[in-house]
């Protein structure tokens, strides 16, 4: 996944104001000017780690001067005790990075985790994951990004970068054929290129999308895993083919034996536990940050 810098930067701004405020007062209270210090991120559980990029440039951004030694990557598994990477300088520098380095990274590495745990299931099949739109207002960026580094693929990223006729569309254009006709008439007139994908909900109207065509992908919604085969059969190969809807991490494999290209699960971006993480300071005390 391509990172937008000047959007990750100003993320970044954002939400350490928002946290900062007009200053952080207990560090400013209890810790002495020019204290050098040291840290160490630690994880506490077993997953994916997941934000080790963004962590860099969240640290560098509090603190050009901060020292950041790096001892896993984005995408390697992880033991509690693991140190994931270490931090030295001012202090007050660290403890400022603390708190939005670790929500960031504690959530990409849960949404890692789950994503790697699901890919894994599809091995041996010709089926990939992706991720949705149900993903937290603000910080989609960083749930599709944890997603790639889990091992999936990303869907669209919003409403402007491809054409998804779901049910709504379909009833407000009047119809299936209308919604898709409608939609390749508005790219031409718009001089747009982008990929045309319809939601089906069942067999007829899968057959209407057939006979009606001109479109780049069919997503076929809550069909069982026998009726999806089934779909995926008819469909033979024309259109790439989605599966979504009641698929969990129990049943996807049985999905996958259809033979669907993707199947599509917001429970990527949208339940996901984050894994737990700690920033510890390294001191002959032991202390923690």
């Amino acid at each position: 996944m391509k990172i937008n810098e000047k959007e990750l930067l100003l993320f970044i701004k954002r939400a350490l104001a928002e946290d900062l405020g007009d200053g952080d007062h207990t560090s400013l209270a209890t810790i002495p000017e020019n204290k050098e210090g040291k840290a160490q991120l630690l994880a506490k559980e077993t997953g994916v780690i997941a934000g080790v990029a963004l962590a860099v440039r969240i640290f560098r951004e509090v603190d050009a001067g901060l020292k950041i030694d790096l001892l896993q990557e984005d995408g390697q598994e992880v033991a509690p005790g693991d140190v994931v990477l270490t931090v030295s300088g001012d202090a007050r520098a660290i403890l400022t990075a603390e708190r939005l380095v670790l929500n960031c990274m504690q959530r990409m590495s849960g949404i890692a985790t789950l994503t790697r745990s699901i890919s894994r299931q599809l091995e041996g099949t010709h089926t990939q994951v992706l991720d949705t739109r149900k993903t937290t207002p603000g910080i989609r960026f960083l749930e599709k990004w944890a997603v790639a580094i889990g091992g999936g693929r990303n869907h669209r990223f919003g409403l402007y970068d491809m054409i998804l006729i779901k049910d709504n569309h379909v009833d407000y254009a009047g119809g299936i054929r209308q919604a898709i006709e409608a939609s390749r008439r508005y790219l031409e007139k718009e001089n747009r290129s982008l990929e045309v994908e319809i939601e089906v909900r069942n067999t007829a109207e899968l057959e209407q999308v057939l006979e009606t065509g001109n479109v780049d992908r069919i997503l076929l919604d809550n069909f069982s895993p026998e009726d999806l085969r089934e779909a995926v059969g008819r469909i033979g190969g024309r259109f790439i083919t989605e599966a979504s809807g009641g698929i969990n991490a129990e049943n996807i494999r049985e999905y996958a034996k259809s033979g669907v290209d993707f199947i599509s699960m917001g429970a990527l971006t949208h339940s996901v536990k984050s894994l737990d993480l700690s920033l510890k300071a390294v001191s002959t005390e032991g202390s923690g940050i």
